[in-house]
């Protein structure tokens, strides 16, 4: 029998690889998806100022590690400084109107408080004398009635009848001084109810006081909430990115003054092919390779399905008013939840991804 021969051999050897490595790439691409459109993401912090004025200090650096808190950016503090000492200084002016208010008030209710329990008093002495005359004047109108009519009827003397008369005088004029007395101790009583009524003028000056008070604190507050925003800290344990201004310049509310980002906190973002997208769920292991590291290979696993595909969100709408129209597969972003290592992983690298679909 013929061997075959070494060509024969070598052919069928070839045949055979090509047929096995086809079959493990089918495998491959049923079991695993794979994608190079990847890159390293976190959540990039944009530090902006709130107020304007000139930068004094910044003392940190682009690629160092801050704390929370830390201190990234101080701005010109003596406008502010000084606005807040003057706030103070009137409201303490307004305070010291409210003790001398306070004050006056109280003697103002002292000696109301006197002279209105002294009138009352002496109203009630006038009340009784009057009451007391009252019978008496009655009295001596009926005796001098009677003296006359007597005196008429020729049995009573002229003297008897001038006695009565002086007498009803004398009564009547002592009512009409108790009367007198009466009106005036009325008139004080009155006169002391006005005085009293005094101190709700009093009571609503100080309620003035009391809102300006206030006024001039909600403004302190919010002075110190300028002079707080003069010193920028650091809202996150972080690393500086960027950094967007210098000592001397002039910044404006809003303006940003550096960025940065928490590197315990990345991931990657991947954009699948929208044809693709079935064959993914939440949870499925990913294995991450970083272009920066070739000799390792990270692990992760799919956290979240984009809701959009990339070009929605582009500047420019992809619509073809003109009426042509060609189709393009869109992207959808996935975000794959990675471990950082020692601080390797930074935003912005290239990576590829394969994710495990399981066929």
């Amino acid at each position: 029998m013929r061997k075959p021969s070494r060509n024969l051999l070598i052919v069928v050897a070839v045949l055979a690889a090509a047929i096995a490595f086809a079959a493990y790439e089918v495998r491959q691409r049923a079991l695993y998806l794979s994608e190079e459109d990847a890159r390293i993401r976190a959540d990039m912090v944009t530090v902006s100022s709130r107020v304007a004025g000139w930068i004094t200090l910044r003392p940190v650096t682009e690629g160092q590690a801050v704390e929370a808190g830390a201190v990234l950016v101080t701005i010109d503090q003596r406008d502010a400084e000084q606005a807040l000492v003057e706030l103070a200084a009137q409201r303490d002016a307004v305070l010291a109107d409210k003790t001398r208010l306070a004050a006056d008030t109280d003697l103002a209710r002292a000696q109301t408080g006197t002279r209105l329990q002294s009138a009352n008093a002496e109203l009630e002495s006038a009340r009784v004398t009057v009451s007391s005359l009252e019978p008496q004047l009655k009295l001596a109108q009926n005796d001098f009635a009677r003296a006359r009519r007597l005196f008429e009827q020729k049995m009573a003397s002229q003297a008897a009848r001038d006695q009565s008369e002086t007498q009803l005088q004398r009564t009547e004029r002592e009512y009409r001084m108790a009367k007198a007395q009466l009106q005036s101790a009325e008139a004080k009583v009155q006169e002391a109810a006005a005085e009293r009524a005094r101190l709700e003028v009093l009571a609503a000056q100080m309620t003035v006081l009391d809102l300006r008070a206030a006024e001039f604190d909600a403004r302190i507050r919010r002075q110190r909430l300028d002079l707080e925003d003069r010193t920028v800290k650091s809202p996150l344990k972080g690393v500086i990115d960027r950094t967007f201004v210098e000592p001397g310049e002039y910044v404006g509310p809003g303006q940003r003054l550096l960025l940065m980002h928490d590197p315990a906190v990345v991931w990657v973002e991947v954009n699948v092919k929208e044809t693709q997208l079935r064959r993914l769920a939440l949870g499925q292991k990913v294995r991450v390779h970083v272009d920066a590291y070739p000799d390792d290979d990270f692990e992760g696993a799919i956290e979240r399905i984009g809701n959009a595909a990339t070009s929605t969100f582009a500047l420019l709408p992809t619509p073809n008013p003109s009426g042509n129209f060609t189709k393009i597969t869109q992207r959808v972003p996935v975000r794959i939840a990675i471990a950082q290592r020692e601080g390797r992983l930074r935003p912005g690298m290239m990576v590829e991804v394969k994710i495990a679909t399981g066929g």
